[in-house]
């Protein structure tokens, strides 16, 4: 029988942890009169008083250490408990959330999708755009700490390849879980506080400066104004573009580079990839939109590097008329959305190793057909990959494009129109955040969606978030007879 006991201890530690960060966006509200504050302190009183009840039912465990299961388990619980608490001061605060929206809105931060449901943000409290931006924040951080602890240790999507000795993302520099969380958490601060002081710096107001600012290093895209990165054009737009760059790079990276060990960062081939990637869509983008509107040359280059930087690393901000691109806009943004960004970040998708990976094993295999006698094999920076990382990898891409395609068809069911619903899908597994189609062109949100259809995107979002696997092999009855 799988002990659950050190699973709930952790998860009460998280929601307690969460609660007291609504002390935040409860105070400032306060201090600004708004009438909103008590209600997201009620939200912290209820969530830290649950979170410490289940804390203290499971501090008997045995022990505190996790085996696989429990991990699997355990990283489940974090992206469903969490949310749940989450959506708290969205439905006891402004702007007084049906239980459905604020899971989704809450949901789509913790997941760093951002989506939304909500019209008129420049009007909600202070404090409820604050909350959504922690959202966003807490979420890319927790996401990090998952992607470079747990989904190497439980062999998800070929992520075990980053567990290899001779691979020195985690074992040669940073051994102990502690270590890489401590060093994580350096460097993510660092980048959200550099990134809030360059907004403050070309003159976004501080409320927007703080909110954008944790929301483009956690790639979450959730914004305290309806127009997002439109209400600063020029050069919120610039700077915009290079922190949610950064956000999408593999935070060891950062980590080594700050060591003193700056080739690490410079001869990362995901960076590299993901940094020509983004050039050919940008340039094709640019060149399309010079062609074929009457934009000059630099409104159509800084439109199309920020909004398609934003889709590829899963951000999710917009700005000019990206909502009218249409055509093939929108198609080359599709295609780099499906890509995402590194591993070991916050960004979604499929991840540029794996999409770098699967490219190598296609041209390997066209090279067998050619000259069947030779022995080619598939090899990332130089070093082979494994049969069991190769099947892993090739299940979850698969698995990721069949679930885009089932998801998609379950939304059609529920009355949803077919460009809306494909769109819907794609940014929310893909935890991109930006939709298109009839049913987001009213509002730029998902309110307009059926509620049921909202359940399907909720879904979505976790199964991204939750490396696809990660979940189905919780609803296997095997798994919990072991």
């Amino acid at each position: 029988m799988l002990d659950l006991r050190p699973v709930g201890f952790i998860i009460g530690l998280l929601v307690v942890a969460l609660g007291a960060a609504m002390l935040l966006p409860a105070s400032v509200d306060l201090l600004l009169g708004d009438g909103n504050g008590p209600a997201i302190l009620q939200a912290a009183m209820l969530t830290m008083f649950t979170g410490g009840a289940v804390a203290l039912a499971c501090a008997n465990a045995p022990t505190k250490q996790l085996g696989i299961r429990q991990a699997f388990v355990l990283t489940a619980a974090i992206w469903f408990a969490l949310p749940a608490f989450g959506s708290l001061p969205l439905i006891l605060g402004e702007p007084d959330l049906t239980f459905t929206d604020a899971m989704f809105e809450a949901v789509s931060g913790i997941t760093t999708t951002g989506s939304t449901v909500i019209v008129g943000l420049d009007h909600l409290p202070a404090g409820t755009n604050l909350w959504r931006g922690m959202l966003n924040w807490l979420g890319g951080l927790g996401i990090a700490f998952i992607a470079m602890i747990f989904l190497p240790v439980m062999r998800v999507g070929g992520m075990q390849f980053f567990r290899t000795e001779g691979f020195d993302t985690l074992g040669k520099v940073l051994p102990r879980a502690t270590d890489i969380a401590r060093a994580l958490l350096g460097v993510y601060t660092g980048l959200t506080a550099l990134c809030i002081a360059t907004y403050l710096l070309i003159g976004m107001e501080p409320l927007d400066a703080v909110v954008n600012g944790v929301a483009t290093i956690a790639t979450g895209g959730f914004s305290p104004s309806d127009a997002s990165f439109g209400k600063y054009p020029g050069a919120g737009e610039y700077a915009g573009t290079v922190f949610m760059i950064l956000g999408a790079m593999p935070y060891i990276r950062f980590v080594q580079l700050v060591s003193g060990a700056p080739q690490a960062f410079f001869g990362d081939s995901q960076i590299r990839a993901m940094l020509r990637w983004m050039v050919y869509g940008v340039g094709i983008v640019t060149l399309w939109r010079v062609l074929t509107s009457d934009q000059g040359l630099e409104p159509a280059f800084r439109e199309a590097s920020f909004n398609l930087v934003s889709v590829f690393t899963g951000t999710g901000f917009f700005s000019g008329s990206f909502a009218n691109w249409g055509g093939f806009g929108m198609v080359v943004a599709f295609c780099v959305g499906m890509i995402g960004g590194c591993s070991s970040s916050s960004s979604g998708a499929l991840s540029v190793f794996r999409v770098q990976v699967v490219l190598t094993a296609i041209r390997v295999q066209i090279e067998r057909i050619g000259m069947p006698d030779r022995m080619a094999s598939v090899r990332y920076e130089g070093r082979r990959v494994e049969d069991d990382v190769m099947n892993a990898l090739i299940l979850y891409v698969t698995g990721y494009i069949l679930a885009i395609g089932t998801l998609s068809v379950a939304l059609t069911l529920t009355g949803v129109d077919p460009t809306s619903a494909l769109f819907g899908v794609w940014t929310s597994i893909g935890n991109i955040g930006y939709g298109y189609g009839p049913l987001v062109a009213r509002t730029g949100t998902f309110i307009d969606f059926p509620e049921l259809a909202k359940w399907v995107l909720i879904l979505a979002m976790l199964m991204g978030r939750l490396a696809l696997l990660a979940l189905v092999v919780l609803v296997l009855p095997r798994f919990w007879r072991q």
